[in-house]
């Protein structure tokens, strides 16, 4: 998978030229969609199909500064799926130094147009196998919802 490189942007930063802690999450989700379409699931396919996908939680831990012009590769992988919820763990770093300047999660779950869970592996199987396979051993799927 090839990670996600963000320019940070002079807006991006406050009056001391430091990237502005809540564009660190807008960069995860950069990331999210950049992965969902190399995965073949871009989010415009995802809706066409039917599905809605929030965020229930986000969380993001900050190691180092970043200012305007820093190149930051946000590396993107599956930490944990279980047919309804999927947990994403990002690690962002300067590509220049490769100095971690933050780690985060965001957790999603699957609904219908009508805001009901969905059960990929019974409703989207090809999605489903997509995001096992991705799946790191933190979190095992177990097949079952919860």
């Amino acid at each position: 998978m090839k990670p996600y490189i963000h320019k940070v942007q002079y807006y991006e930063t406050d009056k001391m030229g430091i990237t502005h802690h809540s564009n660190y999450i807008r960069w995860m989700e950069e990331a999210r969609v950049d992965f969902m379409e190399q995965i073949g699931w871009g989010y415009d396919k995802i809706e066409e199909s039917g599905i809605i996908s929030p965020v229930i939680s986000v969380e993001c831990e900050y190691k180092k500064s970043t200012g305007f012009n820093d190149r930051i590769r946000v590396e993107i992988e599956v930490k944990g799926y279980n047919s309804i919820k999927l947990v994403l763990k990002y690690v962002m770093k300067d590509i220049y130094t490769e100095s971690v300047v933050a780690v985060g999660e965001s957790t999603h779950c699957f609904l219908n147009g009508e805001g009901n869970p969905i059960i990929l592996r019974k409703q989207f199987p090809e999605l489903h196998d997509v995001l096992k396979i991705g799946l790191t051993n933190e979190e095992e799927d177990s097949g079952e919802p919860g």
